[in-house]
């Protein structure tokens, strides 16, 4: 029987780097599910639940592409978890700037919340990288994120290429706890606030009771969180 020949994958023909990157990611659906998958691995039900809007027979397609590609492999758990996981490749998770530099252009886009738009707290993990990472001045930090929407994570000063966020709370005692609502979260983001304002002003609590929320309340000689 003969070999038979993956099916070849659309492509511009153009020889340029911006055009290969679309080659790889510019189908829809894929940069969000590298979005998803930015967070840790997730299970194909995961993904189907945090993409609202996607069809099973899309999502399936994605990923296959996205493994064909070198973006993702899929893997299965031990027991007793049995099951199978979808995450990046070290080339996956590069386009971590990627994704901050687009949700940093499509910050104005979110001033008024459509009555159709899905949400969930982990979508604005991304945005807020940044500003908590500085506000952490650089430190290996772990912050839990709450939300009326939900609970996300962020741990700061990582190394390239680790899960910098994830969905839900983490599974090892947060340095600190920051509650606030999705406006002064989007603010945050958007650099259009800072934390030590948002926290002076109530907006932002505080939990916890370590050096770094102490920090992050602006304690301690007037903490960096600004």
């Amino acid at each position: 029987m003969p070999r038979q020949t993956p099916p070849r994958r659309r492509s511009y023909d153009q020889y340029c780097a911006t055009s290969r990157a679309l080659d790889a990611v510019g189908d829809r659906w894929a940069l969000l599910i590298v979005r998803e998958l930015l967070g840790g691995p997730r299970r194909y039900t995961d993904l189907l639940a945090d993409l609202p809007g996607v069809s099973t027979d899309m999502l399936a397609t994605r990923l296959r592409d996205m493994e064909r590609d070198g973006l993702a492999v899929r893997r299965r758990l031990p027991a007793p978890a049995n099951a199978s996981v979808y995450e990046l490749t070290e080339r996956g998770a590069g386009l971590l700037p990627v994704l901050r530099a687009l949700a940093t252009w499509g910050a104005p886009d979110l001033a008024e919340r459509r009555p159709t738009d899905a949400v969930r707290a982990h979508w604005f993990a991304i945005p807020l990288l940044g500003p908590l990472g500085a506000a952490c001045g650089g430190d290996r930090v772990l912050v839990e994120v709450e939300l009326p929407e939900g609970l996300f994570h962020i741990r700061t000063g990582l190394a390239p290429g680790r899960p910098s966020y994830g969905d839900g709370a983490a599974d090892t005692a947060p340095d600190a706890r920051l509650v606030m609502d999705a406006d002064t979260c989007r603010a945050l983001g958007e650099g259009t606030a800072t934390l030590a304002e948002a926290v002076k002003e109530g907006r932002v609590r505080v939990r916890g009771e370590g050096a770094a929320a102490r920090r992050l309340r602006g304690e301690d000689g007037g903490g960096s969180a600004a």
